[in-house]
């Protein structure tokens, strides 16, 4: 019933662009610079960013491992207990929240791309 820190991340690591890097005293998985997982300290917990009504249905789904993640007067994401998890849930999860940020998120160009005139003058 345990899922294990290192199952999520090669799972997550392996989803394109996908990097993993520290946010505050957290590690985080991030695509094109978005967070869409935080590890609190201690590798039991994960959070993970959803939209609302993924965040609402997985919460009513699955009290018994996940809890709102809140921040000030906003419920963010999901907190997963890892011990108490079911694995295909989390990664279901995490899955859902790299869609949700990296369609979010702006591809990343290289300094030298020109972009295309967004409209042409008269002669």
């Amino acid at each position: 019933m345990a899922v294990k820190l290192e199952v999520i991340r090669e799972f997550a690591l392996a989803l394109p662009e996908t990097t993993e890097e520290p946010h505050h005293n957290f590690s985080s998985f991030r695509v094109r610079g978005k967070i869409f997982v935080t590890i609190p300290l201690g590798n039991e917990l994960l959070h993970i960013f959803l939209p609302d009504t993924a965040r609402e249905l997985a919460l009513s789904m699955d009290p018994g491992f996940l809890e709102p993640v809140v921040w000030g007067s906003k419920v963010l994401g999901v907190r997963a207990k890892l011990p108490l998890a079911r694995k295909s849930t989390v990664l279901a999860l995490v899955k859902q929240a790299y869609g949700y940020k990296s369609a979010k998120a702006p591809v990343k160009r290289g300094t030298s791309a020109k972009r295309a005139p967004t409209h042409t003058s008269p002669q």
